[in-house]
């Protein structure tokens, strides 16, 4: 495996991906979104774990370069984010990933704010063919009828953000309009697949979510 960063223009200005390409690649890319903390560690070595798996993946830096060092600092940087920018951003990673690794269908997939951007971004940009969002917020009806995407949706129990109502409204909006969508539902609570937060992270439901989103993947891209 080898990492590079990506570098690219949005409309707010130019910001980079990290990129982690396997060393017997399968032919496939993801897009990971993500979480409100920035593109830390973490994330990248999940794009690490994508690229063991054989997938190309692609970690656009939403933040440009910032990361939260504590919740208070996560939680104004998600909210002084604007959504449109963040979707822009995503959408110019996939097209500059595009030219230059020469891919034709992207998944994309992510954590709490990552999630949401996942979730929405399927239903508002072109070229991805796969979703998998972890626990992110539910875009409003108008947004998530459009949903054409094949999508697995992750989410926990016992998580008090993204709730059973939350859940319920995506599930209820996927039945009225017979969306691609497949909702899974863990023991757990949010962010369960942080391997850094051992307050909240849960082995089990984790290893079992990785084997269901990268064969997914594996199957869609």
């Amino acid at each position: 495996m080898t990492t590079e960063t990506l570098n690219f223009d949005t409309a707010n200005g130019a910001t980079t991906a990290y990129v982690a390409i396997p060393e017997n690649s399968n032919g496939k890319a993801v897009v990971l979104i993500q979480e409100w903390w920035g593109l830390n560690e973490h994330i990248k070595d999940i794009a690490n774990r994508y690229a063991d798996e054989g997938f190309t993946a692609i970690a656009p830096d939403l933040y440009r370069g910032k990361v939260a060092a504590n919740p208070q600092e996560a939680g104004a940087m998600m909210q002084t984010l604007q959504l449109e920018d963040g979707l822009d951003t995503i959408k110019n990673a996939i097209e500059t990933a595009r030219e230059k690794y020469d891919f034709a269908h992207f998944g994309i997939t992510g954590f709490c704010m990552g999630g949401t951007y996942a979730l929405r971004a399927a239903c508002v940009l072109e070229g991805l063919s796969a979703s998998a969002p972890f626990y992110g917020d539910i875009p409003e009806e108008e947004t998530l009828k459009n949903l054409s995407t094949p999508t697995i949706f992750i989410s926990a129990t016992q998580d008090g953000w993204i709730n059973a109502e939350k859940v319920g409204y995506l599930e209820e909006i996927t039945e009225k309009y017979e969306l691609p969508v497949t909702s899974v539902k863990y023991e757990a609570d949010h962010a369960f697949f942080n391997n850094t937060r051992p307050e909240v992270y849960n082995s089990e439901a984790a290893n079992d979510a990785w084997a269901l989103v990268t064969g997914f993947f594996n199957d869609k891209l």
